[in-house]
């Protein structure tokens, strides 16, 4: 059972193959949507400051009935924070927030502030600030894995050499029609999981009839396709919903692609237009080109 399944970090913490992202599920709902999942079997549950429900979550990770220590709990750095100190805040702003003793996986949500995403400008300097807030919280205890979001290679480059604790995740857009194989390749190769955000392509592959065609080949939805396709190269795959229906069904992996339609799959054509999600800026730039 998928759900049951881990992959190994640098340190020796386990994370599951399988987890719930939680962006645009409001703080309201979030506590709900939360101990749903656990009641399916889900164990790993991933948010973000800029979701603005952390303290939802949080609730539903202490109400959900299952011990703490079974849960892997993510979360993320805002995107803005680019000092040390900011950092420092930030990281136990969240802690407090969810209402945690420890976070077990905070990640630099990206290397740049949203507003400049795709520029020139790296935040070299200001990554490796935040990065030892981080380092110093995993030190202490705070957090038990630190990872990153949206790092290219030479984002990641600049961590590897100017970091005490390398990163052991890299959280990325990645899904059928858009798979960054140089960016996993680049992480692979570094000893970082890669985690897969969007692995339904923000629901745009849900359109596309050779994947209908596909998925009923194999009699399974689009969105089984999909996610069995991200976790069959080695990722963390984190679809998101608040439907009790459809994390029953995202759970429901019991098959296998072949090696001729995994290869179909990574060949696809690009996503052009991502639909009303294009105006966020990870489904707006081509960042991996």
């Amino acid at each position: 059972m998928i759900l049951e399944e881990t992959y190994t970090l640098a340190n020796g913490v386990a994370i599951p193959k399988l987890g719930l992202g939680t962006w645009f599920i409001s703080n309201d709902d979030a506590a709900s949507a939360v101990q749903q999942a656990v009641e399916l079997g889900y164990r790993h549950i991933d948010t973000a400051q800029a979701y603005g429900n952390e303290a939802g979550v949080g609730e539903g990770v202490r109400n959900c009935g299952v011990e703490r220590e079974q849960l892997f709990v993510t979360t993320k750095l805002d995107a803005g924070i680019k000092t040390y100190n900011e950092a420092v805040a930030s990281i136990d702003g969240s802690l407090q927030t969810l209402g945690l003793d420890y976070i077990d996986l905070m990640i630099i949500h990206s290397p740049q502030p949203w507003g400049e995403f795709g520029q020139s400008d790296r935040h070299f300097a200001g990554n490796l600030e935040a990065w030892r807030a981080l380092e110093e919280a995993y030190n202490a205890g705070k957090l038990r894995a630190i990872g990153l979001s949206n790092f290219l290679i030479a984002d990641i480059d600049n961590m590897l050499q100017g970091s005490k604790v390398k990163p052991m995740v890299n959280q990325i857009l990645a899904h059928v029609s858009n798979t960054p194989s140089a960016v996993i390749k680049h992480c692979q190769d570094n000893g970082i999981i890669v985690e897969a955000y969007s692995p339904i392509g923000h629901g745009e592959l849900l359109k596309n009839p050779s994947l209908i065609d596909m998925a009923k080949k194999y009699n399974v939805s689009v969105p089984q396709l999909c996610i069995r396709y991200t976790l069959q190269l080695g990722l963390v795959s984190l679809p998101k919903t608040s439907n009790p229906v459809h994390m029953k069904s995202n759970a429901d992996l019991d098959f296998e692609i072949s090696a001729a339609d995994m290869a179909t799959l990574q060949q696809m054509k690009t996503i052009e237009n991502y639909g009303d999600a294009s105006v966020f800026p990870v489904y707006g730039v081509k960042q991996y080109d």
